[in-house]
């Protein structure tokens, strides 16, 4: 079976502690029992192998043993968590739910039936192969969501291997792909997985300090406001052993700070997409931007300046748009790379590049240099649209403390002409109140025209 290996962490690993929920700690013990529990009720209830279940849930004893009891008993599961509340029904009706199971504060769970019938071709290809599904969406910042159907037998693959024991926070969300990345990771080494009920720096903070966790999966926007919020330094952080970000391009200059204020902590850039999963991956240093990408089922190349990944995880497909696969087989990732040896270094999405008079401007570059200027919070670089050039590069700057407007926005793009070419200058500086960032952690920025 699927998680049969998962079942033998299990039993090797009874009385260690496998979740903390709530401040209460959870064993693998009670975890077996409830995945038990869960296995056994679908089975009564007659739910078919196949089926497509949305769990609203977020991390928690119930919610884990119930995903794992859909994937052991075969069904698609479609995880869904508070954060696409106001895209929940959307989602439901995308993914052709037959059964909704909803997992409350509690950590108690309801159960209803739902009224589409999944019909999907790659529905149909799954079940051909008897294998369990998931079901997850991309972000959708730019428009509609994706929805990406794994087959989990082949995203469970690599877990298979033992790897390392480290105490982990789940940051990252039950319904994204690097949070299930985390999950599987923890499970699969008999580690322990560490939850929080918000995702504030203090919140997470108190948490390392208080299990002495070892391993901390963030965001690079996250990062950026710990550092902003001094709540590194109000907390013992020293059980950390690494940091790793993800899911958006880490400013250089935050991240050679975090290296300085967390000198013994390996910080890990990781790669990753919902379709073809978390790829292994080892920084050329804590404070370098340059990243090694690849591991056992995963091959990388570069096609005109975009990285493109062919996986023996990859997705089926997506239920709700066309393939993104190339004919030989390689996913598009529409990721801008430069590359350097065995290195590469990701600028980030080519539909956040810049075109300035057919000039290319990447705004992290531009974030980077504002960012070393005094009483500078953060910064958000996007495109305008603009009749001349296509585009010109605006700023949203927040401040540390007030300062006159003029003299401030003067000073900006005045440090900018030194160090930039003139077409990456930003033409319109505005002063923000606070920054956007979704419920993923990831900076929100206004798209060019």
């Amino acid at each position: 079976m699927v998680i049969d290996f998962l079942r033998q962490v299990f039993a090797d690993r009874l009385q260690r502690t496998a979740i903390v929920w709530q401040d209460r700690e959870f064993t693998y013990s009670h975890l077996l029992s409830r995945l038990d529990h869960w296995r056994s009720r679908l089975q009564a209830e007659g739910v078919a192998p196949g089926t497509v279940c949305i769990l609203e849930a977020d991390f928690s004893p119930e919610a884990i043993a119930l995903l794992l009891a859909l994937v052991e008993h075969g069904t698609v599961a479609v995880p869904l968590t508070p954060a696409v509340q106001t895209r929940k029904e959307e989602f439901i009706g995308t993914a052709r739910g037959e059964l909704a199971f909803r997992v409350d504060a509690r950590d108690e769970v309801s159960v209803s039936p739902l009224s589409f019938t999944a019909d999907h071709p790659l529905y149909d290809e799954l079940r051909r192969r008897g294998h369990p599904g998931l079901v997850l969406f991309s972000s959708g910042t730019t428009g509609r969501s994706k929805a990406i159907l794994h087959d989990v037998s082949l995203l469970l693959a690599k877990y298979t291997t033992r790897r390392h024991d480290f105490i982990t926070l789940a940051f990252l969300l039950f319904d994204h792909i690097a949070g299930i990345d985390t999950l599987f990771y923890v499970l699969s080494n008999g580690s322990c997985l560490v939850t929080v009920p918000d995702r504030s720096p203090d919140t997470v903070c108190r948490a390392v300090e208080r299990y002495r966790v070892e391993v901390l999966p963030v965001s690079a926007t996250f990062l950026h406001l710990l550092l902003l919020s001094g709540a590194h330094e109000r907390y013992d952080l020293g059980s950390l052993r690494y940091i790793a970000y993800g899911s958006e391009v880490m400013p250089e200059a935050t991240l050679k700070r975090c290296a300085e204020i967390f000198p013994g902590v390996t910080i890990l850039q990781k790669y990753g997409t919902t379709e073809v999963g978390t790829l292994r991956s080892r920084s050329m240093s804590s404070d370098s931007p340059w990243v090694k990408i690849g591991g056992e089922g995963f091959r990388t190349r570069v096609v005109d300046g975009i990285l493109q990944i062919k996986a023996h995880s990859a997705m089926l497909g997506y239920l709700n748009a066309p393939s993104p696969f190339t004919e030989d087989g390689w996913f598009i990732t529409g990721d801008r790379v430069e590359v350097n040896g065995d290195y590469m270094r990701i600028h980030g999405r080519d539909s956040d590049v810049i075109n300035v008079g057919g000039e290319k401007v990447f705004p992290t570059e531009v974030e980077d240099l504002i960012l070393q200027l005094d009483n500078v919070a953060d910064v958000t670089v996007y495109g305008e649209a603009n009749a001349i050039t296509g585009n010109i590069v605006c700023a949203d700057v927040s401040l540390v403390r007030p300062e006159e407007s003029a003299a401030f926005i003067a000073r900006v793009k005045g440090f900018c002409r030194q160090h930039l070419q003139p077409y990456k200058v930003p033409v319109k500086v505005n002063i923000v109140d606070r920054h956007r960032f979704s419920q993923r952690f990831k900076k929100l920025r206004r798209r060019s025209g």
